[in-house]
């Protein structure tokens, strides 16, 4: 019940910024324990962050929405991942393993370029824009307990006066 409404709110916040009619969103990966958190900011993701437990567990995930970098979710352990993208580059799929914890995640852009983190280990899951090809990553939710257990991806088009600044 409580990942219904959870769900629900998010999807609201999401969609008070994106064309509704473009809003989808991936189905949640992960055991779901712990604290919940949502990443979002204005216009769209412009690069990403991903902290890894020595190339095993994703421990923190960041992302930068123009030139403002989003909370850290999870927890910082080591040195990050980090991919930046190109003006015209955004953020299509999202695929991995998970067990409890998520292991790993692969982020591909509209480029064919990837930013791994993680070890591949577990249940395997792929997340993808299918509702539009203009469609891109523009939120992020989940949970961590110390490190990351689950999360979802959500999708559409960001409003079309937000352009990548950094």
């Amino acid at each position: 019940m409580q990942y219904i409404v959870l769900a629900a709110l998010l999807s609201a916040c999401v969609l008070a910024d994106v064309q509704p009619q473009y809003y989808s969103f991936s189905d949640e990966v992960g055991s779901g324990n712990g604290f919940p958190y949502s990443l979002k900011g204005q216009g769209k993701i412009t690069a990403v962050r991903v902290w890894d437990v020595y190339g095993n567990y994703i421990a923190a995930f960041q992302f930068c929405y123009g030139y403002i970098w989003s909370p850290v979710v999870g927890r910082q352990y080591g040195l990050p991942q980090e991919m930046k993208l190109h003006d015209d580059e955004s953020i299509i799929q999202i695929s991995g393993k998970y067990s409890h914890f998520v292991q790993s995640v692969v982020f591909t852009t509209t480029k064919g370029r990837t930013l791994h983190a993680g070890q591949p280990s577990g249940k395997s899951f792929n997340m993808y824009a299918p509702v539009n090809s203009m469609s891109q990553l523009v939120a992020f939710s989940g949970r961590y307990q110390g490190y990351i257990t689950s999360f979802q991806a959500h999708w559409g088009i960001p409003p079309s006066n937000s352009t990548a600044l950094y």
